[in-house]
């Protein structure tokens, strides 16, 4: 007596609940785009949460929901506070995006820059990346899953030279020597950090004449989704480039 063919449950898919800051516009506007194509639940971070949600109503209709959040990444009152309400709402976070960005001057110099817009930078690329991912990873821990992506610049890698933009450049420097470091602590969790060098992007801060913004956003989604264990690393387009 001949059975039938046992049929397999079909495999459940896997939920993904993303968080990108300063994402109301620009880079990470895009990011926010192309990972709720995806299917994920995208947390848009956004310093003015009325930018936000002006963004967040853009995507609608995405096949993953997009959900605007209020995160100034210089502030931990608010990262905790996000954090908190995070594991609330979905007990997880899976993919987290370090974009917030900003204090590109090609016409400052380091030998007489002002030292407050370089605090600025250190706060916002450095330290706002560390505050959310130190407040980010117990949520990642409890399932042994998540993708970091700290969005950096090749005018961070020390491998290249050049004097302008110092506040950036330095700021940037110091967040890819955070990558490695995080990287090295997190190996083998499950957990992958990753820095991702978009290119020179046409946004309002990278100015008219750079490559398409959803081309820069194609490397930082393409490491927050990879399969494969590969951490501790630096990125442009899928690619490796020098520190």
């Amino acid at each position: 007596m001949s059975h039938p063919a046992r049929r397999l449950p079909a495999a459940t898919p896997v939920y993904r609940v993303a968080l990108v800051s300063g994402a109301n516009r620009g880079l990470g506007f895009e990011v926010a785009r192309q990972l709720s194509e995806r299917g994920m639940t995208v947390l848009l971070g956004a310093r003015d949460l009325d930018k936000g949600l002006h963004a967040a109503r853009q995507l609608a209709g995405a096949p993953g929901e997009v959900i605007a959040v209020q995160l100034d990444v210089t502030r931990q009152d608010q990262v905790d506070t996000l954090a908190r309400w995070i594991e609330i709402t979905y007990g997880r976070l899976d993919v987290l995006v370090n974009n917030a960005g900003g204090h590109y001057d090609p016409r400052a110099n380091p030998a007489n820059a002002d030292l407050a817009p370089a605090r600025d930078a250190m706060d916002t690329h450095l330290f706002g990346t560390w505050r959310l991912c130190s407040a980010m990873l117990p949520l990642m821990r409890r399932h042994g899953y998540g993708r970091i992506v700290n969005v950096s610049s090749g005018c961070g890698a020390t491998a290249t030279g050049g004097a302008g933009c110092p506040a950036y450049r330095v700021s940037k420097a110091a967040l890819n020597s955070y990558t490695r470091a995080l990287a090295a602590e997190l190996d083998g969790s499950g957990i992958l950090v990753n820095a991702v060098c978009p290119g020179w992007v046409a946004t309002d801060m990278g100015g008219p004449g750079g490559r398409p913004v959803a081309a820069g956003a194609a490397g930082i989604v393409w490491a927050a989704c990879m399969p494969e264990h590969v951490t501790g690393g630096f990125y442009r387009d899928g690619q490796r480039i020098a520190w």
